[in-house]
């Protein structure tokens, strides 16, 4: 009878599979001396430069990324290599970024070049300014002169020149964009003009409420520009953050009551200078600003507000509070649904 059980494959002989395995570690150790070999002449190519070098001026924007300012080098023709010039910033410790401004430089520059004159910094150089919560135009104005020398006229002509907008907040046609320029600390470059300074507050609002639900407002039967005139209100009777929504609430219920607002804060306004104290004569001025003497919100914001003020004109305290009052000269105030409670609010902390 016949072996039918198939006989094992014969092993290869030992000399072969070391042949095999010698021959792979050649190919893989030439793959590496390739590799690094290449590695470095991509290295000297993306760091290094060549050609003509022709003088020109370039802006790193305030606020810019390492990796924006590397592509704002390469498209200009100062460097070859986006990668390369991020890698080596990183290496020469250039991790906290680059100091905006406009800097002299040439196309056709070693990145190593590069970055020894953005260590010198720009030669023109940014400045620093503050814009705090509850100012009005004219008071941002003042704020530009003094900090940026922008001409007070100038910024007060283009903040209510009509041509601004922010859709949806700020729409087409109104004709100031007072509660829209965001109260915050910015960084401009040396003689910005006054188009400048609004521009870039109105381009920070946007930034700032965009998180915000917004979605509320057609709840609280409001137009998104009239909720920042809530806010803006909120912004002028309001120093702490707890007592925010609850202003909110005032607001809107006495709106749905159709009760006048009575606010100070927008007679200060139509008055057009702050006062210590309102007479009764002060309650009587002729103005759509007066809500002792006009129904409903007034026109525009009367001052710029911060997001806390945005937030809780969104976000109103659920409570039928109709009244309030500050209590003492740090601002914290009282609520009430009850007008006589708030006469004797009123008997007891203003006497």
């Amino acid at each position: 009878m016949l072996d039918t059980v198939p006989r094992r494959s014969e092993r290869p002989p030992r000399r072969k599979k070391l042949r095999v395995g010698r021959l792979l570690v050649l190919l893989i150790a030439l793959g590496l001396v390739v590799a690094v070999v290449a590695g470095g002449v991509y290295y000297e190519w993306a760091t290094g430069a060549s050609g003509p070098q022709k003088p020109l001026v370039v802006t790193i924007p305030i606020g810019a990324t390492g990796s924006q300012v590397a592509t704002l080098l390469k498209k200009d023709g100062v460097i070859r290599s986006v990668l390369a010039f991020r890698v080596l910033a990183k290496l020469r410790h250039f991790s906290s970024g680059f100091q905006a401004g406009q800097y002299r430089l040439k196309t056709n520059m070693t990145i190593s070049a590069v970055l020894g004159a953005l260590r010198q910094g720009p030669f023109v150089e940014t400045v620093r300014a503050t814009f705090p919560e509850g100012l009005t135009v004219k008071e941002m104005a003042s704020r530009a002169h003094d900090q940026l020398g922008v001409k007070t006229s100038d910024f007060v002509k283009s903040a209510t020149s009509g041509t601004w907008s922010l859709p949806p907040y700020l729409p087409g046609g109104e004709k100031t964009v007072e509660g829209f320029l965001f109260p915050s600390t910015y960084d401009f470059f040396k003689g910005a003009s006054a188009d400048d300074v609004i521009r870039r507050l109105i381009a920070q609002f946007k930034t700032e409420a965009a998180p915000l639900p917004w979605g509320n407002a057609k709840a609280l039967g409001m137009s998104d520009y009239e909720i920042v005139i809530v806010a803006s209100l909120i912004e002028a009777e309001t120093r702490f953050d707890v007592d925010r929504p609850k202003v909110a609430a005032v607001i809107y219920n006495r709106l749905r009551r159709g009760m006048h607002l009575e606010l100070d804060t927008t007679v200060q306004y139509a008055l057009g200078k702050p006062k210590p104290k309102l007479t009764f004569d002060d309650l009587k001025v002729k103005s759509p600003y007066n809500t002792y003497l006009h129904p409903g919100l007034p026109p525009t914001p009367i001052k710029s507000p911060g997001v806390a003020s945005l937030a809780a004109a969104l976000n109103p305290a659920n409570a039928n509070y109709l009244y309030f009052l500050a209590i003492d000269a740090a601002g914290h105030e009282k609520f009430t649904s009850s007008y006589s409670e708030f006469r004797q609010l009123k008997k007891k902390y203003l006497g």
